[in-house]
């Protein structure tokens, strides 16, 4: 599935290539929120322990 996503994201660079430029500047954005990267790395955390635990 994440390739799929991948190449969809991949295709649409190429056929539209100032895709990048907006891709990049929301990037950004988000990375100047500490908050919004504490909380990125958060979820990402938890949904890993989540699954470990499961197992």
């Amino acid at each position: 599935m994440r390739y799929l996503i991948l190449g969809v994201l991949l295709g649409l660079l190429l056929v539209f290539p100032q895709l990048l430029a907006v891709v990049a500047v929301i990037v950004a954005a988000l990375l100047s929120k500490p908050l919004v990267v504490a909380f990125g790395l958060g979820l990402a955390a938890g949904l890993r322990m989540q699954r470990r635990s499961a197992r």
